[in-house]
């Protein structure tokens, strides 16, 4: 009897390790020999342990990216950044990195900006938009949004 219940539990762990659930609003990437072999949407999928394996869970909802920077021009931004993943055979590269791309390209575009009059925070937030998607729109990421406060 017992014999029987070991195999049974080992069917069970073998059968978990092999099936895969994707869920709802994200797309896993599946890996074979470290190059990207296909993206796994939503729903059940079987994986072969030892030759594939998952390699970024890419959620497709919108993400936000709080920051707090001292500028060069002694002017202190807080803002918060809107995006999400359009495109996730692109972004899977770069998904490990999108939070540091979106931070250096906020702070690089807030660096060229003039001084920041709070009236115009807007129109400030607005270009910050377009600079940011300009840079990740080929990456498969857009910025929804962009909100700032400058003290």
């Amino acid at each position: 009897m017992t014999t029987f219940l070991l195999a049974t539990i080992a069917c069970l762990a073998v059968t978990a390790s092999v099936v895969k659930r994707v869920p709802e609003g994200q797309v896993y990437s599946l890996y074979r020999g470290g190059r990207l072999l296909r993206l796994l949407q939503p729903g059940l999928h079987v994986v072969l342990p030892g030759l594939q394996r998952i390699g970024h869970r890419i959620d497709l909802s919108g993400q936000v990216l709080h920051f707090q920077e001292a500028l060069k021009c002694a002017h202190d931004v807080r803002g918060t950044v809107y995006w999400q993943v359009l495109e996730p055979e692109r972004a899977d590269a770069v998904i490990d990195q999108v939070e540091q791309l979106i931070r250096s390209g906020a702070l690089d575009a807030l660096e060229a900006e003039p001084a920041v009059a709070k009236e115009n925070r807007r129109d400030l937030g607005s270009r910050l938009k377009q600079r940011l998607n300009a840079a990740l729109r080929e990456r498969g990421m857009m910025v929804t949004r962009v909100e700032l406060e400058v003290a």
